[in-house]
């Protein structure tokens, strides 16, 4: 990010030298009016958002209906590549508007969320490359309110960290995910008897020092029998997917639920020995289950307390079931008995995702649901009912998404953008990526771009405000303040253009209605 706003930069820099603009002389043309008019806030092409004062981004359009229950503030995605578009960390708030984009660049990014470490929230992310098996290798990052980079977590072993999970104990550790290659005897499944297969790995690491505190190896304890997954590959270059780990959380009494895609299986592993305690689905589960609670191609399995277990049902794929879920689940583990307290289903599609996907039980009971591979989240209330939906330019899916409360306070300048209009007066496009503080604008203008003067004001009204103002400058900034009213930033000025191009002025003359342009 901070090399895109060089670039931008740089290039307005340039384009003011190189415009000749001489002989203004604004004191005259000054307005009364304090408040600017609103416009539109940005443009939508094709299913893609552009803005006048950030060119550098093009998120997905993302449409909200309905009305997220009450609890945190802002909304987390990582959007995948799409067909359009960019791909990229996304904050947006209650109301569907985005707060803060970063794109994606040569690594792909997943699993965004924001979680707490020594007392202080931190947004977190995985990046790196996907492998065609459908698991990562890369890295987990943290980065603090500044959107600053503090950690960036490492499997160890020789191992990369894999995409599906990084999940921040209270300890300061990580829990991550990683994958590697084992050689078995594959004759059962029709495959070679020299035969390799892909073994899920779970790790604890120290934030801090980056020591490996825990380590778990599929291959070790689940045979390689117990997998659901149809047969494919099992040479060196394409091994066998049999496990498919996804998700690593802890259990109450402080052992780790590890979650296999591929065996239909919740484990609950010792962190003492490493070796399973018990067996939630698959085909040696250890419980008995009541009707609804069967499920296939799970994710994202988390405890909360010792009686509620919350989850995401794929039902594929191979195809299962009619449509995936987020499923709560009563759970008894002292009777080993599981049953459905609460299922939430798509209401506005038959929503099937044969990958990924989320479920984040709130404390009031409504769930927050990410799709998967389909391009939608949702939040459903207390009762299951969808009371909100979220719809993603088509071909962006979201590994998960998450609601949480957050501050950011970016050390990035705020962005402007001037455009003259044919009828009179400027347009000034104001954005600051990642603020969540910003609740009005103030517009300077002036001559020079050294003496700049407010001319009016607004409130903000998304990721980009627009404001007409009766200026021609031609130099503009803008300045965001918060709700008691303070000055949070500055923006560095910016020449006025016609229809995003530079302007060569003249002559000058408030007299005509275009001020001279």
């Amino acid at each position: 990010m901070a090399e895109a706003w060089s670039r931008r930069q740089l290039f307005k820099g340039a384009g003011a030298a190189a415009l000749g603009v001489a002989g203004f002389g604004l004191a005259g043309c000054s307005t009364k009016d304090v408040t600017a008019k609103l416009v539109s806030d940005n443009t939508v092409t094709h299913g893609i958002r552009t803005y006048f004062s950030r060119p550098d981004l093009a998120p997905p359009r993302i449409q909200l209906t309905g009305k997220l229950p009450p609890g945190p503030e802002f909304i987390f995605l990582a959007t995948g590549v799409g067909a359009l578009g960019q791909g990229g960390c996304m904050i947006m708030n209650r109301d569907g508007q985005m707060v803060w984009f970063s794109p994606d660049t040569d690594a792909s990014r997943m699993d965004f969320n924001v979680q707490e470490y020594q007392g202080e929230p931190m947004i977190t992310w995985w990046e790196g490359r996907i492998r065609a098996a459908g698991y990562g290798q890369g890295v987990a990052v943290m980065a603090n309110s500044n959107y600053e980079i503090l950690h960036t977590v490492r499997a160890a072993n020789g191992l990369n960290a894999d995409l599906h999970e990084f999940n921040v104990t209270p300890r300061g550790t990580a829990l991550i995910s990683a994958y590697r290659r084992a050689k078995v005897d594959l004759t059962s499944f029709g495959g070679p008897a020299d035969g390799w297969v892909l073994c899920g790995v779970a790790q604890e690491i120290d934030i801090a020092t980056g020591k490996v505190l825990f380590e778990w190896d599929s291959f070790k304890h689940v045979p390689v029998t117990e997998t659901h997954q149809p047969f494919a590959g099992g040479s060196t270059d394409d091994p066998f997917n049999y496990f498919h780990i996804n998700s690593v959380a802890e259990h109450p009494d402080g052992d780790l639920l590890i979650s296999s895609r591929n065996t239909w299986t919740v484990y609950k592993v010792s962190r003492k020995t490493g070796e399973i305690v018990w067996r939630l689905g698959g085909k040696k589960s250890d419980f008995t289950r009541g009707p609804g609670t069967q499920f296939f191609f799970q994710h994202h399995v988390r405890m909360h307390g010792t009686d509620t277990m919350s989850l995401f049902d794929n039902g594929a794929q191979p195809v299962m079931e009619k449509h995936s879920r987020a499923l709560v689940l009563n759970f008894d583990e002292a009777n080993k008995h599981v049953s459905l307290r609460q299922e939430c289903i798509h209401e506005g599609a038959v929503v099937l995702s044969y990958a990924m996907g989320s479920c984040q039980l709130l404390p009031d009971g409504s769930v927050f649901v990410g799709w998967g591979t389909n391009p939608y989240f949702s939040a459903f209330d207390s009762n299951g009912k969808m009371v909100a939906d979220g719809l993603m330019t088509r071909g962006h899916p979201t590994y998960r998404a998450f609601l949480g409360d957050w501050v950011g306070k970016p050390t990035e300048p705020p962005a402007v953008a001037a455009w003259a209009r044919k009828s009179g007066g400027t347009t000034v496009f104001a954005s600051w990526n990642g603020s969540t503080e910003v609740r009005s604008w103030k517009v300077l203008a002036g001559s020079d771009r050294n003496s700049l003067s407010e001319v009016a004001s607004g409130p903000w009204s998304g990721f980009e405000t627009a404001l007409v103002v009766r200026e021609r400058g031609p130099y503009f900034a803008v300045q965001p303040l918060d709700a008691a009213g303070n000055v949070l930033a500055t923006s560095a000025a910016s020449l006025i253009t016609f229809n995003g191009k530079p302007i060569t002025v003249h002559k000058f003359s408030c007299g005509s209605n275009n001020c001279g342009y």
